[in-house]
């Protein structure tokens, strides 16, 4: 039984150059994704799979811009462009994605609340099963790569670490929305600072 799996963040068509919401360089992660994923035998990816009428989209609140901060339900809330929305080409994995994924974990699908974390909504009402998943898989270390880093892919490790995993960041494996310089080294300090172990694709064998 593997002891340790690879966590393949939101390496969705929007993220990428010509999405709705792209990230500077987020296709350049899928490349990273197919080499990483041969030294794991289990792969597992999570999804962006909103509904139309999330409240995370600026879309839904009149007058509202995106990036906006507003309230959300009593969380703090980005308003973000319409995005990954359930059934879309949007939402759907880049083609260029090759590796074998044993399961996909959907988030971000109850209307009230966002979900960047893989393992938790903003408001950790609702888990998404994957520590279970893992769990009973015997999976006791897992590595982390994909979109965005100052964003799903930060609070994905911060929960991964919070579940008692041990967390490793594939740094070259990830790219930042960055709405402030900065955002993603700042990401990844805080990241170290709480235990995740932060390595480049090569040193994975």
């Amino acid at each position: 039984m593997p002891d340790k799996a690879l966590i393949l963040v939101d390496l969705q068509n929007d993220f990428c150059p010509g999405g709705a919401l792209a990230v500077r360089g987020g296709d350049e992660t899928v490349a990273v994704a197919n080499r990483v994923a041969r030294h794991f035998e289990l792969v597992v990816a999570t999804q962006d799979w909103h509904p139309a009428d999330h409240g995370s989209f600026a879309a839904n609140h009149a007058g509202a811009a995106p990036y906006q901060v507003v309230d959300l339900h009593g969380l703090s809330q980005v308003l973000w462009p319409v995005h990954c929305v359930q059934g879309t080409p949007g939402a759907a994995f880049h083609a260029g994605l090759t590796a074998r994924v044993d399961q996909v974990f959907p988030k971000g699908t109850d209307p009230t609340v966002d979900s960047y974390s893989g393992f938790w909504d903003n408001g950790r009402r609702k888990d998404t099963g994957l520590a279970a998943w893992l769990r009973g898989r015997g999976v006791r270390t897992v590595y982390v790569l994909g979109l965005a880093t100052d964003y799903c892919v930060k609070f994905t490790a911060l929960d991964a670490c919070g579940e008692g995993f041990a967390t490793y960041l594939v740094e070259d494996g990830c790219r930042a929305v960055e709405l402030a310089a900065g955002d993603g080294e700042r990401a990844i300090d805080e990241l170290r600072a709480s235990g995740v172990v932060v390595l480049d694709s090569s040193q994975i064998a």
